[in-house]
């Protein structure tokens, strides 16, 4: 009996292993925390910050997952809206945002946070809804906040 209950608990740790490891994604070769190149995320980015750095780090990655052939999509809240005119001699913002919105990343602004600031969307940054907030955030596979 105690030679059976001994194979046992062998099979039951090699099963729990096996059951950890492909469920976590990590197949034969695959690096933990690599996505299979055939699987590519959906990625949210939500931007409520005025800091010029922070904003700047947002878009830096955003670039970054694009380049990672992720799809990415960008939402600006509250003082996010503000994001265009955020330049400063160390913080290009503007030319990151455009790099991102050149490579196929979407970029929305919302339109009740810029009408508080008495402003409008543009071309980079097109006025958008709480919907369309929601539908980002219920679309991505991960969701950052900046």
């Amino acid at each position: 009996m105690n030679g059976l209950v001994s194979r046992f608990r062998v099979v039951f740790i090699i099963l729990a292993f096996w059951i950890i490891s492909t469920s976590c994604g990590h197949g034969a070769g695959q690096q933990p925390g690599k996505v299979k190149d055939a699987e590519h995320m959906k990625i949210g980015i939500v931007v409520y910050s005025g800091d010029p750095e922070t904003v700047w780090n947002a878009f830096r990655f955003g670039n970054f997952a694009l380049k990672e052939h992720n799809k990415v999509k960008v939402f600006l809240l509250g003082k996010g809206v503000e994001s265009e005119s955020l330049d400063t001699e160390k913080f290009n913002v503007t030319e990151l945002m455009r790099s991102f919105a050149g490579k196929g990343g979407e970029i929305f602004a919302c339109g009740t946070c810029l009408n508080l600031r008495l402003s409008k969307g543009s071309k980079l940054c097109p006025l958008a809804t709480i919907a369309d907030l929601y539908k980002i955030i219920e679309e991505s596979d991960k969701v950052l906040t900046f």
